[in-house]
């Protein structure tokens, strides 16, 4: 008996004194209790159980396990024996039933908790025995209880209009136990119940159902638990009334002018707290019939009167004959020289890019005319508008002004001052869409030969086709991506956001030809798992559903073409444009990519790592680094990208295998986690998780760990890190931030890859159908665009849409000479390629 040690052994000797024999356990306490005859073979049954504590701040909580009919009973905590000595009994017997009742108390200290801190929960039981055998009490865990201080997202301010829902988010900071969330507006507290116009979402966000312009104010989200009270900043909610016309009055009479006129005025209801005055006409005027018009004039000068209106007529006439004759001649001589091929191929050259130069590559070069470089031409590109008001353009101008009025035409990029254009355009009624995010935004000015406008390094492009302008037009174009939490989709059930919402405008702009805006995707692109539908918004701001992918009619004005993580829209409008996918079952999945960050510089004993799961596009990818640039942050391992199912289930992220005699993480968890519809709404551009670590003295700076990233019963990814804290003090690299260093817009030939001339040559090459195939046709499948057939066959010039899909897929990596070998390929020789006829066909 001398090897048996412990509580547990120690209950098991009393057990044999209740059986009828006497035993000690070698210390000084023995058990000598016995239960009456008449209790001896009932199992104890507990009064009362440990419950689940909170340890808040240094302050020991007290276990209670009390139980009947029972000799002894024993705390066990993380699978160990409780000391005896500090159990604190009590024992009493029930009156009512004669039974012995033993109650045990022990107390559990934060320093307890601490010890296994990271490895498990920490929790206690307890065990009671009779003489007939043991029970065990449930589990009750013990936690230490926190609140951080900042918030995980924090609501922002906004201007909504009169009548409009209104969404402020808030996330909680994270906190032991799960803080409750309530919201004040100007500090006092909103009660749901009692203003059913207010509605808290699961996901504590608050939801103004209809704002009122009572509901202006101050609104803040609180969060508290049993340790702590914090509160978000404040958010600014300014709701706005726009003007409303009144009704017409009435025609008034017909006055000595022969009009009669009738008005309205805005205020039904007037704009108030920043809304937009009324769109429209306030004053309308109308010639009288000749019955209401008073005659001012009769006899002799009613004579007089008429021979001069009739002599006025035939003058203005012969004017407008001399002007309509000078115009065609002025324009026939303007197209004339813009087809000249020393402006389409003078210096010529695609824009960053030195390709090599394989045999074909002869096939399609036009030799430029190295004596002329520009040509000139008398008049104006430009509409009948106000010149001094037009877009300034440096640095290769479109146009240069000439001393003798005429123009010269030059390939060139495109240069402006954003914050001017926005400034002067903004004031134009018919720019009302027009962006203001100049930082996410390219602008240019285009005519008949098109252009490219880019955002760099977001994926989001615009390809103006040659001939998509009318001849004679010029537009100024901008295309931006949106921001702004007022922007974003409304979405319902499982419908999530699968590109960036891009603007290129103005609307209503006159189109030739369909223009080509590429933005990028973050879903498996197989439609088979997914219902994705391209949704525009309307002049009036509302979204609607202008086309579902893989069921595109070529007879309407918008088609898609859908790469591994591109879309390329082919639209005959300009407009909002954005990407809504809806599950079709749980195999669809989006593609999440993950970024680590760390801080540049530590000085103290904490380190962060910042976990960013993203959706895996471009343009947010660009506003995380330009975030963390500012932030003094470092990117401290590739971006890995993970499939994120629709499962419901949530991500998670954990940290593992670090030097415990060096480092230790302060997680108290064993792992953080994202909810499933915060990822999968995608209304949230990017979610984050801040892992953070202390290292147990200054001199430590290697750090080498591995961080998983992982949704449940799905995919993960894993991340392993070794590197210096110290040594590496780059910041964000910038080579991220400069992949696309080409300008973001461009006007003309420098636009594309191929000529201009030659791109109309391939056209009339290809577009004649060949019994042989030999045409359009070969070559769609020779670029793998089969599946578009029936859209291209459904154009004038099938080839030159085909051609305008190549410019915007091959912008930056396109080699012509790859063009070339096709074209040889489909058996097109040198002189075919410009020579070739319907006879020959």
């Amino acid at each position: 008996m001398s090897l048996l040690r412990g509580p547990f052994v120690r209950a098991a000797l009393l057990v044999l004194v209740f059986a009828g024999f006497t035993c000690t356990d070698g210390s000084e306490h023995a058990a000598t209790a016995t239960l009456p005859a008449a209790f001896s073979d009932l199992l104890p049954h507990f009064l009362v159980e440990p419950e689940d504590e909170f340890i808040v701040k240094n302050k020991p909580v007290t276990l209670t396990c009390r139980s009947t009919p029972a000799t002894q009973i024993y705390f066990k905590c993380n699978g160990e024996w409780v000391h005896q000595d500090d159990h604190l009994i009590e024992r009493t017997v029930d009156p009512a039933t004669a039974l012995p009742v033993m109650q045990v108390t022990i107390d559990i200290t934060r320093q307890q908790v601490e010890k296994i801190f990271g490895l498990d929960e920490y929790w206690c039981q307890c065990v009671a025995w009779s003489t007939t055998g043991t029970q065990k009490s449930q589990k009750a865990y013990i936690r230490i209880a926190y609140l951080r201080k900042n918030f995980e997202e924090e609501p922002q301010g906004k201007e909504v209009a009169l009548d409009q829902e209104v969404l402020l988010h808030c996330h909680p900071p994270e906190g032991v136990p799960q803080a409750e969330v309530e919201w004040q507006r100007n500090e006092d507290v909103i009660d749901p119940a009692s203003d059913p116009n207010f509605f808290i979402t699961a996901d504590h966000n608050l939801v103004i159902k209809k704002a009122r312009l009572a509901d202006t104010g101050n609104y803040t989200c609180v969060a508290k638990n049993i340790v702590a009270r914090r509160k978000s900043t404040s958010a600014t909610v300014l709701v706005y009334v726009d003007g409303g016309w009144s009704e017409w009055s009435k025609w008034s009479a017909c006055g000595a002018d022969c009009s009669m006129w009738r008005s309205r005025d805005c205020t039904q209801p007037s704009p108030g707290t920043g809304g937009k005055e009324c769109q429209g006409l306030d004053f309308q005027s109308l010639n009288c019939t000749s019955e209401q018009c008073p005659q001012t004039v009769s006899g002799a000068e009613d004579v007089a009167l008429y021979v001069g209106m009739v002599a006025v007529a035939l003058c203005l006439t012969l004017l407008l004959i001399v002007v309509v004759l000078v115009y065609r001649r002025k324009k026939e001589g303007l197209d004339a020289d813009v087809a000249d091929s020393s402006i389409l191929t003078t210096g010529f050259q695609p824009m960053g890019i030195k390709p090599s130069k394989p045999e074909n590559s002869h096939l399609l070069t036009i030799q430029p005319d190295l004596t002329t470089t520009t040509t000139s031409y008398q008049g104006s590109l430009r509409s009948r508008h106000d010149a001094a008001g037009k877009f300034s353009m440096t640095n290769g101008p479109l146009l240069d002004p000439l001393p003798n009025g005429s123009h010269t035409l030059h390939n060139g990029k495109l240069n402006p001052d954003p914050a001017e254009f926005v400034t002067r355009l903004s004031t134009q009624s018919y720019f009302k869409t027009l962006p203001r995010d100049v930082a996410n935004t390219s602008y240019g000015t285009f005519n008949f030969l098109g252009g490219r406008l880019t955002i760099p390094n977001t994926g989001i492009s615009l390809l103006i086709p040659p001939e998509a302008i009318p001849r004679g037009k010029i537009y100024e174009i901008y295309l931006t991506v949106q921001r702004k939490e007022d922007l974003r989709l409304p979405l319902a059930g499982c419908q999530t956001l699968l590109s960036p919402v891009v603007s290129c405008g103005p609307p209503g702009v006159v189109l030739s030809r369909p223009v080509i805006l590429s933005m990028d995707h973050c879903f498996d692109a197989c439609l088979d798992n997914w219902a994705v539908r391209l949704k525009k918004q309307s002049y009036e701001g509302a979204w609607e559903d202008v086309l579902l992918m893989g069921e595109e009619l070529v007879s309407e004005p918008y088609y898609c073409q859908l790469e591994t993580e591109t879309c390329r829209l082919f639209s005959e409008q300009l407009g909002t444009f954005a990407l809504v996918g809806e599950s079709l079952h749980m195999g669809a999945a989006k593609r999440l990519r993950l970024v680590l960050f760390s801080d540049t510089y530590c000085s103290t004993l904490e380190y962060n790592i910042r976990v960013y799961c993203m959706d895996d596009t471009q343009d947010v990818f660009k506003e995380v680094m330009q975030m963390e640039r500012q932030l003094g942050g470092r990117l401290i391992d590739e971006p890995h990208v993970l499939l994120f199912k629709d499962s419901y289930h949530n991500l998670r992220l954990s940290i593992h295998d670090m030097p415990q005699a060096h480092w230790r993480s302060k997680l108290l968890a064993g792992y953080q986690e994202i909810p499933f519809y915060h990822i999968w709404n995608g209304s949230q551009r990017y979610l984050h998780c801040t892992f953070t670590l202390e290292r147990l003295s200054l001199s430590t700076c290697e750090l080498t760990c591995q961080l998983c990233v992982w949704q449940v019963e799905g995919e993960g990814q894993s991340f392993s890190l070794d590197f210096n804290i110290a040594k590496d003090t780059r910041a964000v690299d910038s080579e991220f931030l400069l992949m696309d260093s080409n300008a973001t817009a461009l006007a003309g030939p420098s636009a594309f890859q191929i000529p201009y001339l030659i791109r109309q040559k391939i056209c009339s090459s290809l577009d004649a159908p060949c019994p042989n195939g030999a045409d359009w046709r070969m070559l769609a499948q020779r670029l793998k665009l089969e599946r578009h057939m029936s859209f291209f066959a459904s154009k004038a010039s099938p080839t030159s849409v085909i051609l305008d899909l190549w410019e915007a897929q091959h912008f930056h990596s396109g080699n012509i000479n790859q063009l070339a070998t096709v074209m040889a390929d489909i058996g097109k020789q040198e002189a075919m390629i410009f020579l070739v006829s319907d006879g020959e066909c």
